[in-house]
């Protein structure tokens, strides 16, 4: 029992230690099975993903192998390691004890590399066999019993128990077989001469010589020996050397002897005559190197390749015609010559990178290795220059390529990335391998306007819809994060919303604009345009845009003073002129009276035409002419100034009533203007300008509005001035009545208590009214209206006492009423303008 137990405990320790070792071996990276040869295609090797504890398939993997061939291939789904062809141990690991195959398992979503070792177990599928199926021996009759003679080597690429393990000898009594272990560990079988030979008794013998495996089943091999017997032979040949040793370069022509070796017979005749032939050699070498039978030259017939093969062992035979021999061995060293350059695979590479990926990111794996051995197999990579990658060994022969700081797409958006490999002979072989690479966008660039800062000159009352400019903006992204698209930021004109104003194509970045501007109004917009990529988030920046109207001469001049008529329609002259307004362009005329002396001197201001244009600059700027006069001569308008003034001194014979038209003009193109009249009356006085301007009055000149309203003025006034008159009557018949009753006051105190308000001012002078009849005359003008009170004209007046010597004394009338003493008539003048 407790037997049983110890061993139970050591198969777990056992069984433990292999668990760990295979977790340790995945922990480094690299996986270990074994499976035996001849597996049908797609057997079962190991289950890659478990063992990796990996996603092989969201990750995506493949399997590759150092050389041409692949023997192996990854299932994509279960993640299992299958085999891809069938595979012959002995066909390539020949004189390996253990063959194990290497490949690389690559995970294209992690950029790493795991190394697989496979070792492929021997079956018994090769029976023994020999060189020769028959061998033939000369042996004198006169041989010693005891003597021995090698026999030919039986052959089985097998290893282990499944490898060469007996040999057995049957069919003749004189021999037996003997077999011996050489320094390698090899079965050289030696045939024993048991019993003297008698070539009367028996010129030939008949042998059969078998090989076996150890495998179970047993596999065998057999050659048929026949020996001759000969008459007696005394010298056997000698080689000049028991071992030759040579040394030959890989690169060595074909048909080049390599080495001649030399046995001597000191006999005479065929005793004497010593030919060569190959003991011992391997199929390989057989197809390689010939040995000439008579001159012992062994000639190259096939290249060598030092990467195949590096070293062969023959053994050589001399035999004579008598059936003596002798055995030699050749050793034949084959030298690594720089024949193979090295050799880059990419096991895995990105065709595309984003560009802002981290420093350090795997674009490639790569794999690179020389055939060649020693310095001529030392491989030195390298990256060609100016590219932002770098070289890093992942695993033995490979090389990861990874960034070596942070993508730009804008300043390269592909790279082909060159890796060179040098190996160290001498000269040096170099290869090398592009890798394709594009970078592929990131939205980390806003759109750039051409210009910092637009402004643009749009003339007033444009089109609804015309083009004010286009802006233009560009991102140096690529694909949806280089789409520039514009639009407008939010503002106010005028207390509406700047996009009723102005709107932006959204495509193409055009300006329009959405009403009709009026310079008047707007002088300039100020607003801001925003131009946003496409990316995500979207990336954007702004400019500002300038747009100035522009003035037209839209705007005819305005004439301030004199002040306008009463209606629209044409002036006297409006026609006249670029742009000047009349009947049909609807302009205005203004009219106006002024007052100029008779005597006035020549360059004497009358009056001064003032307008105003609403437009600007040039279209602003007004001129003034004289259009039409009715003395022409007399007057003369400043060109610059508006002011009309005297030509000349005025004359008699000129008329008292002049007609002026003064065109205004701008100076636009077209030029616009405007007409103002001016009515001008040479006169000494008001009196006479308003009597000159009653008499030159037309009854059948329309009245307006303004006369109507004069008239209902001075008919009022006038009612109000007859009921004053009316109550200083009545007032001064009562006093009268009184003075008949009373006596008269005396003449010192007549002037007291006289009230002020007895004296009425009218245009600055006072007067005494001593009559109370009196004349209202009215005209067409209110400004001639006049009334005028007379004292002659009154039949009632009423003496007081008999007239005084001084014509201007004053005498109270009763308490409300003073009447001058001459009698004199007063007038009142009103004038109304």
């Amino acid at each position: 029992m407790v037997v049983r137990e110890g061993r139970y405990g050591r198969r777990q320790r056992a069984l433990l230690c292999c668990v760990l070792v295979a977790a340790w071996e995945a922990a480094r990276g690299q996986l270990r099975y074994s499976v035996p040869e001849e597996l049908p295609k797609g057997s079962f090797v190991g289950d890659v993903a478990k063992d990796l504890a990996l996603e092989l398939a969201a990750l995506g993997a493949r399997v590759v192998s150092p050389g041409r061939a692949q023997y192996f291939a990854l299932h994509a789904s279960s993640g299992h390691l299958v085999t891809a062809e069938r595979i012959d141990r002995e066909q390539l690991c020949d004189v390996v004890q253990q063959c194990v195959l290497r490949c690389e398992l690559i995970v294209e979503g992690e950029m790493k590399v795991y190394a697989i070792e496979v070792e492929i177990t021997d079956i018994n599928d090769n029976a023994p066999s020999f060189r020769e199926a028959e061998i033939e021996l000369k042996m004198s009759e006169v041989t010693a019993p005891g003597s021995r003679f090698p026999l030919p080597e039986a052959h089985d690429p097998d290893v282990g128990v499944n490898s060469l393990q007996s040999y057995a000898l049957s069919g003749d009594e004189h021999f037996s077989l003997s077999v011996q272990a050489g320094a390698d560990g090899e079965k050289r079988p030696e045939l024993v001469l048991a019993k003297a030979l008698d070539r009367e008794e028996a010129a030939f013998h008949e042998l059969l010589l078998r090989a076996s495996d150890g495998g179970d089943p047993a596999r065998t091999g057999t050659a048929r020996i026949r020996v001759a017997v000969l008459d007696a032979n005394d010298n056997a040949p000698a080689f000049s050397q028991a071992v030759y040793t040579v040394r030959v370069p890989e690169d060595v022509p074909v048909g080049s002897t390599l080495l001649t070796v030399t046995a001597t017979d000191p006999d005479d005749g065929t005793n004497g005559d010593v030919k060569y032939s190959l003991n011992k050699i391997t199929q390989k070498a057989s197809k390689i190197f010939h040995l000439e039978s008579k001159t012992g030259a062994i000639r190259l017939v096939r290249n060598l390749d030092f990467e195949e093969w590096n070293s062969y062992e023959l053994e050589l035979q001399a035999r004579d015609g008598g059936g003596l021999f002798d055995t030699a061995k050749v050793s034949i060293s084959v030298t690594d010559v720089n024949d193979n350059a090295p050799e880059i695979s990419v096991r895995s590479a990105l065709s595309e990178i984003s560009e802002d990926a981290a420093p350090g990111t795997v674009v490639a794996l790569l794999h690179v290795q020389d055939r060649d051995s020693g310095a001529n197999g030392e491989v030195r990579c390298s990256l060609g220059e100016g590219v932002p990658f770098r070289l890093e060994r992942a695993l033995d022969d490979y090389y990861s390529v990874v960034t070596a700081r942070e993508l730009d797409r804008e300043r390269a958006s592909e790279y082909n990335v060159t890796v060179r490999a040098a190996d160290g002979g001498s000269p040096a072989l170099r290869s090398g391998a592009v890798l394709a690479l594009r970078v592929l966008d990131v939205n980390d660039n806003a759109p750039v306007f051409a210009e910092a800062r637009y402004s643009a000159r749009l003339p007033e009352n444009n089109a609804e819809g015309a083009l004010v400019l286009t802006v233009r903006a560009w991102d140096a992204d690529w694909g949806q994060n280089a789409r520039v698209r514009y639009r407008l930021r939010e503002g106010r004109l005028r207390g509406a919303p700047l996009s009723s104003y102005v709107s932006v194509q959204a495509e193409t970045g055009a300006l329009y604009a959405l009403r009709s501007f009026d310079y008047e109004e707007v002088r300039e917009v100020e607003l801001w345009v925003r131009a946003e990529d496409g990316g995500a988030p979207p990336l954007s920046s702004n400019v500002s845009v300038r747009l100035l109207i522009a003035d037209e001469n839209d705007n005819a001049p305005q004439v301030l003073y004199p002040p306008a008529a009463p209606g629209p329609g044409p002036g006297p002259g409006s026609g006249s002129g670029v742009g000047a307004w009349g009947s049909a362009s609807g302009a205005w005329s203004w009219a106006g009276v002024e007052l100029a002396p008779r005597s006035a001197e020549p360059g004497a201001l009358v009056a001064k035409v003032v307008a105003v244009d609403a437009d600007a600059g040039q279209n602003a700027w007004l001129s003034y002419e004289l259009a039409k006069a009715t003395e022409p001569g007399l007057f003369r308008v400043g060109l610059h100034s508006g002011e009309v003034r005297t030509a000349r001194s005025p004359l008699a014979r000129d008329a008292a009533r002049h007609s002026l038209v003064v065109v205004v003009k701008d100076r636009g193109r077209p030029a616009l203007s405007a007409t103002a009249t001016l009515t001008v009356v040479l006169a000494e006085s008001v009196a006479e300008l308003l009597s000159e301007l009653g008499s030159a009055a037309a009854p059948a000149e329309p009245a307006g509005s303004l006369t109507r309203w004069l008239v209902l003025a001075v008919a009022a006034v006038s009612c109000l001035f007859l009921a004053f008159l009316l109550l200083l009557l009545a007032l001064r018949l009562r006093r009268w009545r009184r003075s008949r009753l009373l006596p008269p006051p005396s003449a010192g105190a007549a002037l007291r208590g006289v009230p002020a308000s007895h004296f009425v001012g009218i245009d600055g002078v006072r007067a005494f009214l001593r009559s109370y009849s009196h004349d209202v005359s009215l005209t067409a003008d209110s400004r001639k209206s006049q009334l005028r009170c007379a004292g002659g004209s009154c039949c009632d007046t009423l003496p007081a006492r008999p007239p005084s010597d001084v014509s201007d004394a004053l005498v109270p009338m009763g308490d409300d009423m003073v009447v001058n003493r001459d009698h004199s008539s007063t007038e009142l003048l009103y004038r109304l303008l």
